[in-house]
Formats: C-alpha cells, structure tokens, sequence
C-alpha cells in the first residue's frame, strides 16, 4: 500500500485492537511461520496506539531473527536495518512501529509522503470513521483513497463517491520467493521478503496488486 500512494497516515490516535498486527507479525522459524511481539505493558482495546508503552524484548526478538535467518542471502544489510529500528530510544508502540516502516521505506528508497494523524489531523478525531477519512482526504486535497482489502467490509464507495472521493480497495496478487530450502510460507513479516530478496526484487513485488 505505501508503495501505491502519494501520502500515507499512520493512524496512531485510534483505538489498539488486540490480537492485531500493530505489535506483532510472523518470520520463518524452522520452515514455519512463527510470531514474533513485541510485549507490551497494560494494553487495552480502551487506549489508543499512542497511548501504549511496552516491555522491552527487543533483545530477545533480535536474536531470534539473527538465529532464523542468518545463512538468508541478504541477511548482512537486512539485520543492520532491524537493529536501526529496534535501537531507538522509545517506550511507546506506536514510535517504534511508525520509526520501522519508515527506516523499511527509506531502505527501500519508497518515495511515499509519511504523515502522523494525532500529529497533523487532530481536529478530525471526533468525526466517525468514514467522515474522518474523507476529511482528512479533503485537508490533503486528495481525490484517491486506498484502503486495505479488508475495508471492503467497513466502507462503501457510493458513500465517498458522494464526497468526491475515489475509495479502491488494494488486492495483492500471489508472490512466491525462494526461502531456504522449505516449501515456500507465504504472508510473512517484511524482514522475511528483504532477507531472500533483492531490492529490485521487492520492488516488482511490491507492484504485484490491483485495485478494486
């Protein structure tokens, strides 16, 4: 998705869904998919992202990548770049999971606009979900808004369609790579797709989808 747009918000003054992706994600661990958390400290559907802290386990998350994955073809660069993104000084969730997609975008020379919405669209925090989202397209002048597969069950294009907004949906096509010598594992972190692949790789990947 960050590949596809011109600005990308990072929503941090919403809601923590618990069991979610914020916090969490998968690499390959004995050639299966495995999560790795990073712990967090009292969190709670009732906080927002930004209002969450966490233990620190970055040691422990470090390590266990460097042991999967060290005999990866571009396991050298890939790990330098895991550790500029744990080796922050931060105690909030929502700092170092903004600070690694952003240190991945810059690896990946990705020339997408990041913005922060408690950051720069504060005043839209009490519009419902969708108006939110139409408003904050309206701030950036935007006619385009592109949304995860997944909101396909949460908005409707005959709503923004109303507001002069475009609402597509991104739908990632299939991506196989070579992962050792396993049976390939798909959908796992980005650590797992930079560690077999080229940059020039990841970027035709990343030019896998279509909207809808």
């Amino acid at each position: 998705m960050i590949k596809a747009v011109d600005t990308f918000v990072f929503y941090d003054d919403v809601n923590f869904i618990k069991n979610g992706w914020i916090n969490r994600n998968r690499i390959l661990i004995n050639g299966e998919a495995s999560y790795f958390t990073l712990q967090l400290k009292d969190a709670s559907s009732f906080k927002l992202i930004n209002e969450i802290s966490f233990t620190d386990n970055r040691n422990k998350l470090l390590k266990s990548i460097a042991v999967s994955y060290s005999k990866a073809p571009y396991f050298n660069e890939v790990f330098d770049l895991i550790e500029r993104c744990f080796h922050v000084e931060a105690s909030n969730l929502s700092f170092i999971a903004i600070n690694s997609v952003i240190q991945v975008a810059n690896y990946l020379d990705l020339k997408t606009t990041f913005e922060i919405s408690s950051e720069k669209y504060g005043e839209t925090k009490g519009l419902d979900r969708a108006h939110r989202l139409i408003e904050i397209c309206r701030i950036n002048k935007a006619n385009t808004y592109i949304n995860a597969i997944g909101g396909e069950d949460l908005y409707e294009k005959s709503f923004f369609k109303q507001h002069e907004i475009e609402l597509a949906f991104i739908k990632p096509k299939v991506i196989v790579y070579k992962q050792f010598k396993n049976d390939f594992v798909p959908w796992l972190s980005i650590i797992d797709v930079l560690m077999f692949n080229s940059i020039k790789e990841v970027h035709h990947m990343l030019d896998k989808f279509e909207l809808i």
